[in-house]
């Protein structure tokens, strides 16, 4: 019964359509990326090697999709206090009525 009834939560909960679109996210990482070492350089008055420029666009890409994943996390976490909510407004409505 309580595995019928998380299964059908988790059902429920994989049909709440994405408010991200985590294609664009990548998107824009691999810009801002971009543009991050070349602000520097143009800050800086200078060109990263080939090596270091190969270097730093990975670690901040790698840098800025760990923040990606900690929004999807949170994205979770917002929707199930949704779910709660909404299941304790009906509650609460429910017990008014007896």
């Amino acid at each position: 019964m309580m595995a019928d009834a998380a299964k059908k939560m988790e059902t429920k909960f994989s049909k709440i359509r994405n408010s991200a679109d985590f294609n664009v996210a990548g998107d824009n990482i691999v810009d801002i990326a971009e543009f991050t070492v070349e602000k520097y350089e143009f800050r800086n008055g200078t060109t990263l090697s080939a090596e270091t420029r190969e270097r730093a666009l990975a670690e901040i890409t790698e840098v800025l999709w760990q923040r990606v994943e900690q929004l999807r996390a949170r994205r979770q976490q917002v929707l199930a206090d949704m779910f709660n909510a909404a299941e304790a407004t009906l509650n609460d409505v429910v017990s008014q009525r007896k």
